[in-house]
């Protein structure tokens, strides 16, 4: 089953460019990716790897009818003329902690330049029957990839070594929901005051569901925080309750509540949401969404669902969007984050500036 249709406009004018990015992050590209995601809270299970110049998580697909020869992208014998390079395996993740687990269990490079953790490994919404379709955070525990709870010390010994070592400039901290009115920003303060106090200055985004008790976020920031993503997912509600039916009981209003908060809290266009292209959302209903989040400062960073193995949704056979829809909804809401001066990179930390999983920033985004 797909439900990756809907109604998608004519355009006159296709940017080349941007639909085979679009290709590439739904259909893959056949490589054997030296850093790879392959599981975890996210929408994709990628390999990292340079497009142009910057961060890309494709699908590592050897059925893909994309490859790499000669630094650059082909799709069969025609050269499409975008460039790739491998991102490289990090020093770090040769190193272990005292009591022996590896830095890649605790914290993983994304792209080329960006440090990745999810800070506790398990959500209180992972039973079947409350869990996210698309998510897999307890899968990579269960496989041995993680360790359940990173500790602040841990975290900071990491980061400092992906510093040092392999020139990270961003760290990125999510963590699965959590017991309490704080629904996991608790450890995410203490986790970003270790880090910095290990590494000053460290750009840092964190990301949790909307907190019970906003004062919450003014700890994120006081700690040290350069951004926030509250990720939603999707805005219409039967999507919600279909995708996400744990997460879609936190209202609506409760994520604009603590999206305003923190635009207060963190400044304009240093906060951010997801939204998953390919759920069965109108696409533009979508994108007037994404213009009500633009319109309150928060960046809502457009990335398109991709089946990972051990999911819900891979389980029942629901496929990736066309690339033509992608390109759409990719295209329409780059033009709107244009016209409002808002752009990914200036989020200073976190998914949107670093890019990797969206077409937006190939998009002018």
């Amino acid at each position: 089953m797909s439900v990756g249709t809907g109604r998608t406009p004519n355009s006159t004018a296709v940017d080349v460019r941007i639909t085979t990015r679009a290709e590439l992050a739904l259909r893959g590209i056949r490589l054997d990716a030296e850093v790879a995601r392959p599981a975890g809270a996210g929408p994709s299970d990628d390999g990292h790897v340079l497009v142009d110049g910057a961060n890309a998580a494709l699908p590592t697909n050897p059925a893909s009818p994309y490859s790499v020869r000669d630094g650059r992208v082909w799709l069969g014998e025609e050269d499409t003329g975008v460039e790739l390079s491998p991102v490289h395996r990090p020093k770090f993740y040769d190193l272990t902690t005292a009591d022996g687990v590896r830095y890649e269990q605790i914290a993983r490079l994304h792209g080329a330049d960006v440090l990745a953790t999810t800070v506790v490994q398990t959500c209180i919404r992972y039973a079947e029957s409350d869990r996210c379709r698309f998510c897999t955070i307890e899968e990579s525990l269960r496989d041995g990839a993680t360790v359940a709870a990173k500790t602040p010390a841990q975290l900071a010994e990491v980061a400092e070594a992906a510093v040092r070592l392999d020139g990270v400039r961003q760290m990125v901290m999510t963590t699965g929901t959590t017991n309490g009115p704080d629904r996991g920003a608790r450890n995410l303060v203490r986790s970003v005051r270790a880090v910095l106090q290990a590494v000053p200055g460290l750009p840092i985004q964190v990301q949790c569901e909307p907190p019970g008790d906003l004062r919450w976020i003014t700890e994120l920031r006081d700690a040290g925080a350069t951004a926030i993503g509250i990720h939603v997912e999707a805005l219409d509600e039967q999507v919600r309750k279909r995708w996400m039916p744990g997460k879609s009981q936190v209202p609506l209003a409760d994520y604009e509540a603590a999206w305003d908060e923190a635009v207060r809290v963190f400044g304009h266009n240093r906060v951010s949401t997801y939204l998953l292209v390919g759920l069965g959302e109108d696409p533009d209903e979508l994108i007037a969404g994404a213009a009500r989040l633009i319109e309150r400062g928060v960046y809502p960073f457009v990335v398109p669902f991709r089946p990972m193995a051990g999911t819900l949704a891979a389980r029942d056979g629901i496929t990736a969007p066309g690339a033509e829809l992608l390109t759409y909804v990719t295209e329409t809401v780059a033009r709107l984050l244009r016209d409002a001066g808002m752009s990914g990179a200036d989020q200073g930390a976190g998914c949107a500036a670093c890019g990797a999983c969206s077409v937006l920033k190939t998009a002018g985004g």
